[in-house]
């Protein structure tokens, strides 16, 4: 049962982070873009390379398990933030992306309590960040 535990924490985090992946390597090959869509947002352009960074490398680093704890805990707050200022619009959307974003960093929180699992990075080198 352990075994199967341990699996799961890794299907899991790659289930997280999957879409943060994806996002923030969009994000990086058009970077122009990016800049563009964060200022029509009222997001200030120094924003841009620290939402790359969180979203892919943050995404990297959760998915090797590699400052798990800490990464999870930055991400959810991340994660609320932008449910905040970029889907807050109700009448645009509803309510549905504001909660999909909601719903997202409590699966982050979790983690960040709870661990990376077996196997990881963290755990390899006996790190609890």
């Amino acid at each position: 049962m352990k075994k199967l535990e341990d699996t799961g924490f890794v299907v899991a985090r790659l289930m997280m982070v999957i879409l943060f992946i994806v996002a923030g390597y969009g994000k990086l090959t058009n970077y122009a873009g990016t800049q563009e869509f964060m200022a029509s947002m009222g997001i200030p352009s120094i924003f841009v390379p620290l939402t790359v960074l969180l979203e892919f490398g943050g995404g990297l680093a959760i998915l090797f398990g590699f400052f798990t704890r800490t990464t999870a805990l930055i991400t959810a707050i991340f994660t609320v933030l932008t449910a905040i200022l970029a889907h807050s619009n109700f009448a645009v959307d509803g309510s549905t992306m504001f909660l999909k974003n909601i719903s997202i960093a409590g699966g982050f929180l979790l983690l960040a309590i709870t661990g990376p699992g077996a196997y990881s990075i963290d755990r390899l080198l006996g790190k609890k960040w």
